[in-house]
């Protein structure tokens, strides 16, 4: 009887309508990979494993929402020893399960018992959000957002994870944490004259990196994405995914081929296409409706992580939200352009869609943390009420 009251107070608190989104995306999600057939006929199939990935993620996403999210962020110390343990661990014993084409090697995963394997970067990201969220938080309280050390600060605090993923060869996440770490700053209020320098400094840096910083076959992939047409050898080599990718976008026209029933899905023609090309099994499959599904399903719960953020009742919870809309905003930008052969492919999954474990259950408990925001923004509304009736 009381663990009924209890979810019912639950369902009263959370929001209702963020969590219907979450269900719709995660059971489109289980249906495109359900038709991705699984070669390695050893393991479990592609649904199988990120079925349990899912749950294991809606439990992790309750139980970020019950506890406050400033009882978790006053541990902050501890969030970060254990995220920089994990790179660095990463750093000296990390595996490369997939080599892919064109040389890329990134070392980015860690084993565990079973035969299983774990990308730390995803949880590094979620624990970069609480982090960096109490950095904004603890310089607001102090009156130093505007002090120009301070915010030189806060951009050594977010290129600590930047650096040490680019050194596992895993630059897809190097840009992602980038992006978070805008987004936490924009909504943070830190002044626009610091956004211009740091993009200024960023254009002075790009052709040093691109000198001294970037391995070929990164130049490669990048350069290709513009000449497809012009040298098919090159094109072959690099961008053999992405060429893929889109025939198998442009064969599902407007309603797709249908469920089971594509042959280029059911034959395996785009590499990795369970992870970061989930796109383009949509667009065979389903066409370019099936796309658009995708499409407005992200932007809407895009735009109620903003809401979160706007209601929040403060710049700590208004942080949180902030990193989490722009991990999932980057990613998702920088997924489709992968497939829509804008951008060079760089190893970036679409949220919540992508197979991995990894990422799926880090991205759920990224979920939680923003309900986390909104219930306990309620709680604290109520309070403030309740003193307001006492005066």
């Amino acid at each position: 009887m009381r663990g009924l009251q209890s979810l019912a107070r639950y369902i009263r608190q959370t929001d209702k309508f963020y969590w219907i989104l979450m269900l719709v995306i995660s059971s489109y999600s289980l249906l495109l990979l359900r038709t991705v057939p699984n070669p390695e006929s050893r393991t479990l199939g592609y649904f199988a494993t990120m079925l349990v990935a899912v749950v294991c993620g809606y439990v992790g996403a309750v139980l970020f929402s019950l506890i406050d999210y400033r009882e978790i962020v006053s541990y902050w110390y501890v969030i970060a020893g254990f995220c920089l343990f994990l790179i660095v661990y990463t750093e000296f014993f990390g595996i490369a399960p997939v080599t892919n084409s064109g040389g890329v090697n990134a070392k980015a995963w860690i084993s565990l018992p079973g035969g299983l394997t774990f990308q730390p970067s995803e949880l590094v990201k979620i624990g970069f959000i609480l982090t960096f969220s109490k950095h904004l938080s603890a310089l607001e309280e102090r009156g130093l957002l505007k002090n120009p050390l301070h915010v030189l600060l806060l951009a050594c605090h977010a290129m600590i994870p930047v650096v040490l993923v680019h050194n596992q060869g895993d630059d897809g996440a190097a840009v992602i944490f980038f992006c978070m770490f805008l987004a936490m700053a924009f909504g943070a209020g830190v002044q626009l004259r610091y956004f211009a320098a740091l993009f200024a400094a960023v254009g002075v840096a790009l052709p040093l990196a691109w000198k001294y910083v970037l391995k070929d076959y990164q130049k490669e992939r990048f350069l290709i994405t513009y000449r497809l047409d012009e040298n098919q050898n090159e094109a072959l080599k690099y961008a053999w995914q992405q060429i893929q990718g889109r025939l198998s976008i442009g064969s599902g026209g407007m309603w797709g081929r249908g469920l089971f029933q594509s042959p280029r899905v059911n034959k395996g023609l785009v590499p990795v296409q369970q992870s970061d090309f989930i796109f383009s099994v949509a667009g065979e499959q389903l066409g370019f409706v099936g796309c658009m599904a995708i499409l407005v399903l992200l932007l809407l719960y895009l735009m109620h992580t903003l809401r979160a953020a706007r209601k929040s009742t403060d710049l700590l919870g208004r942080s949180i939200c902030m990193g989490f809309f722009g991990m999932i905003a980057s990613q998702t930008i920088f997924n489709l352009g992968m497939c829509l052969d804008l951008l060079p492919v760089m190893g970036v999954t679409l949220p919540f869609f992508s197979y991995g474990g990894s990422s799926a259950v880090c991205l759920y408990f990224g979920f939680g943390l923003v309900l986390n925001v909104l219930m306990h923004r309620v709680n604290m509304d109520k309070v403030s009420l309740k003193h307001k009736a006492l005066r």
